[in-house]
């Protein structure tokens, strides 16, 4: 099969297949660069693979090319050669081997044969020949195109070998069903459910590199649904399969958390791409099984179920080798937040309450609404409708005030430094609880958002404190 596609009408592909045929060496394109084009996908990294030494091929091409840049890897026989937007990674094609408690594979020099045997699933094992005489011929040895049509992960060779020797390749079967929405076969289903203890040799970083694009996929649901049915989700993330089950105690139970969640998720990935708050839908109630009581009159309760779960999230990014930066502080924000909203609907919303969610949020606020709005879920639908009415007057009823008070973010009017100065106050505690009540008299619509009002409580307080310039 001769593939016609625009794609192939690259130069430099051209290029690399002329260079390839002076040198006398066979060199086709590989992988996802040649699965996307049938899956109709963007996709920019090109993988080169030379029957022969890639690295010799890619410094000649760098040569042609001009102005490129070359890196070369000799430990693992690869090169890649940048020019612009363009990007070609080269390796020489080789057969692995590999050693039970380690991914690392022994390389030997191969044949293509040996070299689509050892990739990880059949859409991923079609080559395109960039030789002059045999240019766009599609070489598809297991079947990876009908695969495709059938919406079907599969592997090349014995799906027990393939996972065991590289146990990354569970997840990465997990994450390309999330992403493409496709099925895992039911051999290579079978095959992770019976290696998934293999995932512990994984390193936390190579993890959580699939994890992200499962949660940046367009059902972040599907990846973490497979984890749980394959065993993968109770080894990799404890503390997420944790939330599955359904408790009934008296006739009464409550919802199953697992589920709500990656509704939540799902719901957020709709509305926007940002990766850290799905992480947050993901992470929102991860506090419940730690929270959960029974009250004869109220049921099943999760009492402070947001504020456990803000306190966990360091430890869990940590323990999973997350950033421990400001994208971590953002989910613990979001998630000790995201009840504020859902009481401010549910009760008579005050000026005072929205303008200290608006303080607190700050720049966020736009995410946390986004996130609040995901998590009302409920199998009730007027219940769900009444909750997206209330939520509507809530962002408007915050606009305003936002209009009025520009409160996000806001300063008092009036600083520690002008309070010593006009007290004639040495740093001290005294100074804090004046800016304080400053602070809460705006917050609470006793004066406004404005320096000689500010000033002037500035001094009443101070007044009934004692403390006189």
């Amino acid at each position: 099969m001769i593939v016609k596609d625009k794609k192939l009408d690259l130069p430099v592909l051209h290029l690399v297949g002329e260079t390839a045929d002076e040198m006398g060496l066979e060199c086709y394109v590989i992988g996802g660069w040649v699965r996307d084009i049938f899956l109709h996908r963007e996709s920019n990294d090109i993988d080169i693979v030379v029957v022969g030494s890639g690295i010799r091929l890619a410094q000649a091409v760098s040569q042609r090319l001009g102005h490129a840049h070359l890196s070369v890897f000799r430990t693992y026989g690869t090169a890649q050669v940048k020019k612009g937007d363009t990007e070609l990674e080269f390796v020489g094609a080789r057969r692995e081997s590999y050693q039970r408690e380690s991914r690392n594979p022994i390389v030997e020099d191969g044949t293509l044969e040996d070299d689509q045997n050892r990739r990880d699933f059949t859409m991923n094992a079609l080559a395109i020949c960039l030789n002059k005489e045999r240019y766009g011929e599609l070489l598809d040895p297991f079947g990876g195109l009908q695969d495709m049509d059938e919406c079907t992960i599969r592997t090349p060779l014995d799906p027990d070998i393939t996972f065991s020797d590289d146990p990354l390749r569970m997840l990465r079967a997990v994450r390309f069903a999330s992403q493409l929405g496709f099925y895992l076969h039911r051999e290579t289903f079978d095959a992770i459910c019976r290696n998934r203890e293999r995932i512990r040799i994984i390193t936390k970083e190579r993890i959580d590199d699939e994890l992200n694009k499962i949660m940046l996929s367009r059902r972040p649901s599907v990846g973490w649904s497979l984890m749980d049915k394959t065993g993968l989700l109770a080894i990799v993330f404890p503390e997420l399969y944790a939330l599955k089950g359904i408790e009934t105690k008296e006739g009464r139970g409550h919802k199953d958390i697992f589920l709500h969640t990656l509704q939540v998720v799902d719901n957020v990935a709709r509305e926007s791409d940002n990766l850290w708050l799905r992480w947050a839908a993901l992470l929102h109630d991860i506090g419940k099984p730690k929270t959960k009581a029974w009250d004869e009159q109220s049921g099943w309760t999760f009492f402070n179920h947001n504020y456990v779960g803000a306190r966990m999230i360091p430890r869990i990014f940590k323990a999973m080798k997350l950033p421990q930066n400001e994208k971590m502080d953002y989910v613990v924000k979001m998630v000790n937040l995201h009840m504020r909203p859902i009481h401010l609907i549910e009760d008579e919303v005050t000026d005072s309450a929205v303008r200290r969610l608006l303080f607190e949020a700050g720049d966020d606020i736009d995410d946390l609404m986004i996130l609040c709005n995901a998590d009302i879920t409920s199998r009730n639908q007027e219940k769900v409708e009444r909750f997206h009415r209330n939520y509507q007057l809530l962002k408007q009823k915050m606009e305003d005030i936002e209009e009025k008070d520009r409160i996000r973010n806001f300063q008092p009017p009036v600083r520690g430094e002008e309070i010593m100065e006009t007290l004639h106050l040495p740093p001290c505690s005294e100074v804090g609880e004046i800016k304080t009540a400053i602070k809460d008299a705006i917050l609470d619509g006793i004066i406004p958002n404005e320096y000689e009002p500010a000033k002037a409580f500035m001094l009443r307080k101070a007044a009934e404190m004692g403390i006189l310039p």
